[in-house]
């Protein structure tokens, strides 16, 4: 069983980092949001290990999600097929283009077409994609 000065200390301790960080207590405010962000990005320069890292990396996808000013982002991104997300960002993170992609996809023309949204990935594109990058096939398949 907790004790009672213990459990007071971590309610205290709760408090004064809700009144520190106010996204951490719902806060929908843009300036809480962008504090929050300047907290996480010092977190990960200075001590990426630590546990408020992810505390406050939900706060902050919880704004996201639901900030009227990302509204139209979000839908957009949404209307993008899992596949062609997954394809243009590992394109962006790995700094490859188009012609990349030969051995998994085929040629320049087809790549571009599934870029465009004109044809689709087979099965088979997604398992060679999935062994070069280490993703499992699910990583491109709509849940």
């Amino acid at each position: 069983m907790i004790a009672e000065s213990t459990y007071k200390t971590a309610l205290s301790a709760v408090t004064a980092l809700i009144n520190t960080i106010p996204l951490l207590g719902g806060s929908q405010s843009r300036d809480d949001y962008e504090q929050a962000l300047e907290i996480v990005e010092h977190l990960i320069d200075t001590d990426d290990e630590n546990p408020l890292i992810d505390i406050l990396a939900t706060k902050i996808a919880d704004y996201e999600n639901s900030a009227p000013e990302y509204a139209a982002f979000n839908a957009s991104l949404a209307a993008i097929p899992r596949e062609l997300a997954m394809l243009r960002t590992l394109m962006d993170q790995n700094g490859l283009n188009q012609t990349d992609f030969a051995e998994e996809i085929g040629g320049r023309s087809l790549v571009n077409m599934i870029l465009k949204g004109e044809r689709s990935l087979t099965l088979e594109h997604m398992r060679k994609l999935g062994k070069r990058f280490s993703l499992p096939v699910s990583a491109f398949i709509e849940d």
